[in-house]
């Protein structure tokens, strides 16, 4: 693959892959419109943000698994397509239920590309691995950071279906792009229906999504009371899908590997941490800035941008780091910060300025700069290749667990009390999710070293 066809491809697979954290990130600033609009309650509303997440978590792995089966280039062009229902759709809703429709559809849609790319940069980008997945975390946390500022001023200029539409042109550019730019599918076997069915596992998908939906469920509502019902379904539900995929004959996901590959696992669990600490900052600062240290909305956005700024800056340099060094020692050092940041704030959380705060964001961004590529890459190296697209969604899915985790965090912290106490607490749970990450980061790097 020569220097335009790798431009190109990358482009196809970023395009399609930023639009899961783009359209995640946009809703929060059309929440207020559409509530009028549709004369709803704000909780009914904030269903379009929590059936997102909810769909999502659970979609990837499946999207995943299919791919590995189908094809990694038709299921990246099937979820486009899926968005695209979406994109045209939603601003024609005429009911609140049919708009919450297209969102899962562009949930779902959205989804199905994430593991999907993952899985072709695998397959065809073998030079400079790492410096291809820093491209695309460049595209997905600049959409992050972004998308709700971008949103902002579509929602100004077109009401809220601009943020729908506006998903049109980057998917007409990701779908000729991979059309003509990404390989096709090599020839696979010819499932019949109930062939493939029973190479999809269907009983451990069933379990799996059910024990999803409740577990997460529980931990949405976490903030408004404990409900155990929903716990214990969904406890039940995924103990139940771990002794189905035991006996599998050809699993949905193989357990046996995640008990096996102690890497892949590991991966897994310092995903969830990073994403709890990224989200508990993301999602608790700006109410903080505001509402504690009375800082502007302006000067509170700003703020945002040296932790969200230095997170996207970094990934520039983590692709060149990471294809010499491997992703062992960069991850320590993100896992250095990550606990170093949070420590300092808590020694200093009674003599805030806005120039120490800047600083400290600006190594927290780069901690979370650092471990999300280099996780992403050390994900690709420890998946078989056969199991890509269903490691890639198991991948993303602990994003989301994160950030469902980072919202039990902050309703716990912040819930009764928005106070500078409550984020002294905050900063000393983060403390120790950080030194937790850091030592998974030093028992991996053991975990990477040839036996003697």
């Amino acid at each position: 693959m020569n220097k335009k066809q790798r431009g190109l491809f990358l482009t196809a697979i970023a395009t399609g892959t930023m639009l899961n954290p783009l359209n995640s990130s946009m809703i929060s600033l059309a929440l207020h419109s559409i509530q009028h609009e549709f004369s709803l309650s704000f909780a009914t509303v904030s269903w379009l943000i929590s059936t997102y997440y909810l769909a999502s978590a659970i979609v990837v792995p499946i999207a995943g698994k299919v791919g590995d089966l189908i094809g990694r280039r038709k299921m990246l062009l099937i979820g486009l397509l899926l968005v695209a229902v979406s994109a045209v759709g939603a601003p024609f809703a005429g009911t609140f239920m049919v708009l919450l429709g297209m969102r899962l559809f562009q949930a779902v849609g959205s989804s199905a590309i994430y593991p999907a790319g993952m899985a072709l940069v695998r397959k065809h980008i073998h030079e400079k691995q790492a410096s291809a997945l820093a491209i695309l975390s460049i595209f997905t946390s600049s959409m992050l950071a972004f998308g709700p500022t971008a949103g902002g001023f579509l929602i100004d200029f077109g009401g809220w279906p601009a943020i729908f539409t506006v998903n049109a042109p980057f998917i007409l550019l990701s779908f000729l792009l991979t059309w003509f730019a990404v390989p096709k599918d090599p020839e696979t076997t010819h499932y019949t229906f109930r062939a493939f069915w029973k190479q999809l596992d269907s009983i451990g998908i069933g379990f799996f999504a059910i024990g999803m939906s409740f577990l997460l469920y529980f931990l949405l509502s976490f903030e408004h009371g404990l409900h155990w019902v929903p716990l214990g379904v969904g406890m039940v539900s995924l103990a139940a899908f771990f002794v189905r995929e035991l006996k599998a004959a050809h699993p949905f996901i193989d357990v046996r590997l995640l008990r096996t590959n102690r890497r892949l696992t590991l991966v897994y669990i310092q995903f969830i941490l990073l994403n709890i600490f990224n989200y508990s900052l993301f999602f608790g600062l700006p109410s903080f800035f505001q509402d504690v240290m009375q800082f502007s909305l302006k000067t509170s956005g700003l703020m945002m941008m040296f932790l969200s700024g230095a997170s996207t800056l970094v990934a520039f340099l983590m692709g060149r780091w990471i294809d010499r060094a491997g992703t062992s020692v960069p991850t320590i050092v993100g896992g250095i910060l990550m606990f170093g940041g949070p420590a300092v704030l808590v020694f200093i959380s009674q003599h805030l300025t806005l120039i120490n705060l800047a600083v400290l964001l600006i190594f927290l961004g780069i901690s979370y700069g650092i471990g999300n590529v280099t996780l992403q890459a050390a994900m690709l190296d420890a998946s078989p290749d056969h199991l890509t697209g269903t490691s890639s969604g198991l991948f993303q899915t602990c994003r989301y667990i994160g950030s469902i985790l980072s919202s039990v965090v902050l309703a716990i912290v912040f819930g009764t009390d928005l106070s500078l106490a409550g984020f002294h607490t905050l900063m000393i749970i983060l403390t120790v999710t950080g030194i937790t990450f850091s030592l998974s980061a030093v028992y991996a790097k053991r975990l990477d070293e040839p036996a003697n």
